[in-house]
């Protein structure tokens, strides 16, 4: 089996099982070789077959969101229909029925006009709608073509997956820099390598417009708007969200009656109580009052209802508790993070980077116990080290930290293993076998990987490889 160089690196942390009188320690073969050691290619084939499969773990929701898209979108187009069809039938019955009882011609006039207009801005609303739809089906088809690529693929060593492979690279990137909030730079990397289709910008613009509404803005009324828009598929997920943006809401109005209380000369009633007085102060809390009557009177929390009631007597400068965190500026960050996990859920989308759960796989297969060590002894560095662990380094190091260990019980790797020039590492055995059956002349080794066209080398420029 040809190995190439850089995967040996995997193997300093498994260990082997040393035989008695210093005899070379035995290494058990994998499966795949005992049963068809006599045959190295077939054992080469079935490590470079493509499993698409497996691949499709990461791309789960590259088709989901255009799909919630286009079912949001056809909702959205039979409201407006339904809507438009009763209001264009009511507005002529009632013209119908001016007509027949003789009246102006004017009245007649203006009562067409209106329904015409009406007609008119039905047809632009459904014209916006279906140039979306067309741009979710040119998303999609973009996306079903991408997934079909990697099924073309019999093998890893292929060209084509290498292009493929590239190209979801940059989507993942594409990805990581739109949830980080570099928009421009993820525009223009997405632009340059013709992945726009394969990307959601304009969805991870909007998310982001909204968060930071909240978190900096400190206004709901984006968050809500956007909550009524999505309003069944909110109530299908069952989330509280839309909840504490009208909690979030009656706070902000509690708070400013209690500050223009200040202006009205409201006087405090000792341990935070106070008066309502009259005045503009009063009348913004009455106002809160009726808001929470209208929005939060019908939940279950009556815990959270109740500290919610209990904001009309404490000021936010009384420090009381639980009133105190209701006040608290900190909630807007909780909103902003409440709402990115409503709005992935709801798309369909992992709440981390794919970029991050891709590397995740690659790090816990490199990850040993060695890594994050807190021990004050230094490591010694030879010749024959590494001095930079992947694990380790400055970039990765906090994404590794709750990764699990590598499991390595035993070794797999072949004896008696040889280097040839161009870095690929196999078998004695087995480079043998392949250049017996292949007709290579005496003295001269060709690579497997290269198969019977490949490069031929000298016996003598192949290097014998020791593991340490």
């Amino acid at each position: 089996m040809t190995t190439p160089r850089w995967l040996l690196c995997s193997h300093k942390h498994q260990t082997t099982t040393p035989r008695p009188n210093n005899t070379p320690p035995t290494i058990e073969p994998p499966q795949h070789a005992r049963t068809n050691h006599s045959n190295p290619l077939f054992t080469m084939a079935s490590l470079t077959k493509l499993n698409a499969d497996s691949h499709l773990l990461l791309e789960q929701p590259l088709l989901r969101f255009p799909h919630d898209l286009s079912r949001r979108n056809f909702k959205t187009a039979q409201r407006y229909l339904e809507n438009g069809t009763k209001e264009l039938t009511t507005t002529l019955a009632k013209a119908t029925k001016a007509a027949s009882k003789s009246a102006s011609p004017a009245a007649s006039l203006e009562s067409l006009d209106a329904m015409i207009q009406k007609m008119q801005g039905m047809k632009r609303k459904l014209e916006g709608l279906h140039e979306e739809e067309l741009r979710i089906h040119k998303s999609s088809k973009a996306r079903l073509q991408y997934l079909q690529d990697l099924y073309d693929v019999q093998s890893l060593d292929d060209v084509k997956y290498e292009d493929w492979s590239q190209k979801r690279l940059v989507r993942l990137l594409v990805d990581y820099l739109l949830r980080e909030g570099y928009v421009e730079s993820a525009t223009q990397l997405a632009e340059s390598k013709g992945v726009n289709d394969l990307v959601d910008v304009e969805a991870f613009v909007a998310c982001h417009r909204i968060e930071r509404s909240l978190r900096e803005g400190k206004r709901t009324a984006e968050a809500l708007k956007w909550c009524m828009e999505n309003g069944q598929g909110l109530k299908r997920l069952g989330g509280m969200l839309e909840f504490e943006l009208r909690l979030q809401q009656y706070i902000e109005m509690v708070r400013q009656g209690h500050e223009a209380g200040i202006g009205d000369g409201v006087n405090g009633l000792g341990d935070g109580g106070m008066s309502l007085g009259s005045g503009n102060g009063a009348s913004r809390l009455v106002e809160a009052r009726l808001y929470a009557k209208k929005y939060l009177s019908a939940s279950d929390d009556f815990e959270l209802v109740g500290r919610a009631a209990g904001l009309l007597a404490y000021r936010p400068w009384d420090g009381v508790e639980p009133y105190a965190s209701l006040y608290s500026t900190d909630r807007w960050n909780h909103l902003a993070e409440m709402f990115l996990d409503t709005h992935h859920t709801l798309f369909s989308l992992p709440v981390r980077p794919l970029l991050h759960i891709a590397l995740s796989a690659g790090l816990s297969a490199l990850k040993t116990p060695s890594c994050h060590s807190t021990s004050s002894v230094p490591i010694p560095i030879t010749s024959s080290s590494t001095p930079i662990c992947p694990i380790c380094s400055t970039e990765l190091k906090e994404l590794a930290r709750n990764v699990p260990y590598a499991h390595h019980t035993k070794s797999i790797v072949e004896s008696d293993l040889m280097m040839l020039p161009n870095g690929n590492v196999c078998g004695s055995d087995e480079l043998r076998v392949f250049n017996e059956k292949v007709g290579t002349v005496a003295g001269w080794v060709r690579d497997p990987l290269g198969g019977r066209s490949g490069e031929a080398w000298k016996e003598a420029a192949v290097q014998k490889v020791y593991i340490l």
